[in-house]
């Protein structure tokens, strides 16, 4: 499965820009969402080939998110991989008991992230 159009959710602007200049530099469509409802809505409707998935949100967190998109019929094709600060190895377990494909830990490193998402193809 080729990834083109990757969906990053992630309440951090900041965040999000930074995710989607790297992302967008290596050849790839992305959108975004702000929040785990908006995310899982988006995720529906515009069925990404990648969820790139914070865990600390307000509201639905990315734990609650991945585990609607990963168990939900229209949604789980779609790989998430958790994208977050949260580095202890039971958030990790429990990221991949929700339906992860992977576990990374912020600060990204750019070419580990790419090689991670081209290795999906």
């Amino acid at each position: 499965m080729a990834v083109n159009k990757i969906l990053v959710v992630d309440d951090s602007p900041t965040e999000r820009t930074f995710l989607e200049g790297l992302l967008v530099k290596a050849g790839f469509a992305v959108i975004h969402a702000a929040s785990g409802e908006e995310g899982v809505e988006r995720a529906k409707r515009e069925q990404p080939d990648l969820v790139l998935m914070d865990v600390v949100m307000p509201g639905l967190n990315g734990f609650q998110a991945t585990r609607a998109i990963t168990r939900d019929e229209t949604t789980k094709h779609i790989p998430v991989f958790i994208c977050t600060t949260k580095d202890q190895e039971t958030d990790k377990i429990w990221g991949m008991r929700q339906g992860a494909k992977d576990y990374i830990i912020k600060p990204v490193s750019a070419p580990e992230l790419i090689a991670k998402i081209r290795a999906l193809g």
